[in-house]
């Protein structure tokens, strides 16, 4: 359960094969050269950057509510419990 949960909250940095080298994508020649001839804008890093804080929060509240609802389910049953 413990690998489970590891796996669906780890999401690596760039997916499925995107990336040809461990440099990195922004130092392949090929693809600097078609962002120079497409020129395409620049990467806004300000909404990447704010797109991983919330899927940070996201799931900080997740668990948080995990944690919660696994608290209310040992309150009530412990309730349960003690009406026996």
């Amino acid at each position: 359960m413990l690998h489970f949960l590891q796996n669906l909250f780890h999401r690596p940095a760039i997916r499925l094969g995107v990336m040809d080298d461990a440099r990195g994508l922004c130092r392949n020649p090929r693809f600097a050269s078609f962002m120079v001839q497409c020129n395409r804008k620049p990467l806004d890093t300000h909404f990447h950057d704010n797109l991983l804080r919330g899927r940070r929060l996201l799931r900080q509240a997740l668990l948080v509510a995990l944690i919660g609802g696994g608290a209310w389910i040992a309150l009530e049953s412990a309730r349960a419990l003690a009406v026996f």
